[in-house]
């Protein structure tokens, strides 16, 4: 008997997939649980098992294609059975590939990612633009027919499609800026006794130190650590700090989960697993999904201040410089000292900006008097 297995959703909110290995040819046998494509989702390489065991009667789409969530991957069945498609391969609904990686897209879905009217998509198509890598600038982030020809614009220089990493990035990012009404407060913080405490305990990631420091702070002021849904602020009881890691393929985010339950050891611990996952492309779904409070050490690559953009789903993130010799003012008198450049955005639909200062404050405070 023949078994469908459709693209499930490795991924908090996925949209599609990128298939890269297949494991197993057609018409030869898999085991239930063991490897049988590989797939690159917004974030991470995951080795998706069969459910089933079997012979691979069907590929539901060659390597490199791009494959919508729920639609055909694969067939498994007895060997010597013969499966044939419900539908035919060119009915409008039967369409789940919805690209390739530089190519032309051949059959987009209502269920892809873009949004567009279908006189949009038909006019991508006949001027050759792959509507999946064009940005939104309509309402809700549809894409429009300006969008459209300007895509198809001549223009100097190499036009290089963006990777299903940086696709999602983009996606989520221009997300949070277009829902969230962002308000940024910034502060300095005298550095010298985090950074003494710092040595004391072997130099862990700086990340480490600063979550212990913001834990009894989103315990002080809860909406720091919350979801709003719909008209409701959901606060969360846990605390999973997401921890913001630079690597090759774009900016990804490691959740160091139970951070409330962990010490500096144990939070130095999973953030140099979670770096390593996340720059290895070993990061699972899980490591990469569900922060509640976002921290992004900008220092580590030179940087002072900034304009973090609260990740969606969240409703804060601070970011933290780097901390240069400077003259500073203590005791009335200017002297050579090392303070953290603090940059807290947050989103002003329930954080007012008096709360926004309060809690600034008491993170310069704690930062002081670590």
């Amino acid at each position: 008997m023949a078994h469908e297995f459709h693209l499930p959703d490795v991924g908090e909110g996925l949209v599609e997939a990128t298939i890269l290995t297949w494991h197993v040819a057609v018409g030869e046998r898999v085991e239930q649980d063991a490897p049988l494509v590989e797939v690159e989702t917004d974030k991470a390489i995951v080795d998706l098992p069969s459910p089933f065991a079997g012979v691979l009667l069907h590929q539901g789409a060659a390597e490199g294609r791009v494959l919508a969530v729920e639609a055909l991957l694969a067939v498994i069945g007895d060997e010597g059975e013969e499966w044939k498609p419900e539908k035919p391969a060119d009915s409008a609904e039967a369409a789940p590939i919805v690209g390739t990686l530089g190519a032309e897209v051949e059959h987009v879905t209502h269920g892809a990612g873009v949004r567009a009217l279908p006189a949009v998509r038909k006019l991508a198509t006949e001027l050759g633009v792959d509507i999946e890598t064009v940005m939104g600038s309509g309402p809700g982030g549809r894409v429009t027919a300006d969008d459209v020809r300007a895509a198809a614009a001549p223009a100097d220089g190499e036009r290089r499609p963006l990777s299903p990493t940086r696709r999602a990035i983009a996606e989520n990012l221009s997300r949070s800026w277009r829902e969230i009404p962002h308000v940024t407060t910034y502060a300095a913080a005298d550095a010298a006794a985090l950074l003494a405490k710092r040595s004391e305990v072997g130099k862990p990631p700086l990340e480490a130190l600063l979550i212990e420091i913001v834990v009894p702070l989103l315990r002080r002021f809860p909406e720091f650590n919350a979801t709003l849904s719909g008209t409701d602020l959901v606060v969360h009881d846990r605390i999973d700090v997401g921890v913001a890691v630079d690597t090759p393929e774009g900016l990804m985010v490691g959740v160091v989960r139970g951070a409330a339950e962990r010490d500096v050891g144990g939070l130095a611990e999973e953030i140099v697993r979670l770096a390593e996952a996340a720059r290895n492309r070993t990061a699972t779904a899980d490591d990469l999904r569900g922060q509640t409070f976002t921290i992004s050490n900008i220092g580590a690559v030179g940087g002072r201040y900034g304009t973090p953009i609260v990740p969606y789903g969240t409703t804060a993130i601070l970011s933290v410089g780097r901390a240069d010799p400077q003259p500073v003012v203590r005791d009335d008198q200017i002297v050579i000292g090392r303070e953290f450049p603090l940059s807290l955005s947050y989103d002003h639909r329930v954080i007012d900006g008096a709360t926004g200062r309060a809690f600034m404050a008491a993170l310069v405070a704690a930062i002081e008097e670590a």
